[in-house]
């Protein structure tokens, strides 16, 4: 009859195993599917600051901002864009999130403030939430721990459980 009860279990964790597997590729896939629309919106608004694209000038000028604040912007959009892209630099990747959190907030509510159409403060608020999407989404390996590390036993603990089992 343990031998029953043995079997039971390896198959629900074979099966536990495979939805985890399954889950985690729709993980990633939904990350890169985010994070590749979010970059190529961050990359051709950069292209389109660092051309100093006629509505782009205007556009800034309309919220109160120098034009010349056009290039810096593109600039730090093009080095969060590879930051993100390129592999390893965890730390990095988290102050390119920020960046890109910071500056698509501050557009939404530069706009809303400025009185400017609707749409473009919802979309650069759309945008912060898919810096945050990617973000929550992105592989272990790109990250820089867990955020909320399991608590584990420490070792005076699991003496005192083996002596009583």
């Amino acid at each position: 009859m343990k031998e029953s009860v043995v079997s039971k279990s390896v198959t629900a964790n074979d099966v536990t195993g495979q939805r985890e597997k399954g889950d985690a590729t729709w993980k990633v896939v939904g990350y890169w599917v985010v994070t590749a629309f979010l970059l190529f919106n961050v990359l051709s608004g950069a292209v389109a600051e660092l051309m100093q694209r006629k509505e782009n000038a205007e556009g800034m000028i309309f919220l109160g901002y120098p034009s010349y604040f056009m290039i810096i912007l593109g600039v730090w959009k093009v080095l969060a864009t590879i930051a993100l892209l390129a592999p390893g630099f965890t730390r990095l990747k988290e102050w390119a999130y920020a960046g890109i959190f910071f500056n698509m907030t501050g557009a939404a509510i530069s706009h809303a403030v400025a009185g400017d159409a609707a749409w473009h403060m919802l979309y650069t608020g759309f945008l912060a939430a898919l810096t945050l999407t990617s973000w929550a989404l992105r592989p272990h390996n790109r990250t820089l721990g867990d955020l909320f590390p399991a608590k584990t036993r420490t070792p005076a603990i699991q003496a005192g459980a083996a002596s009583e089992g």
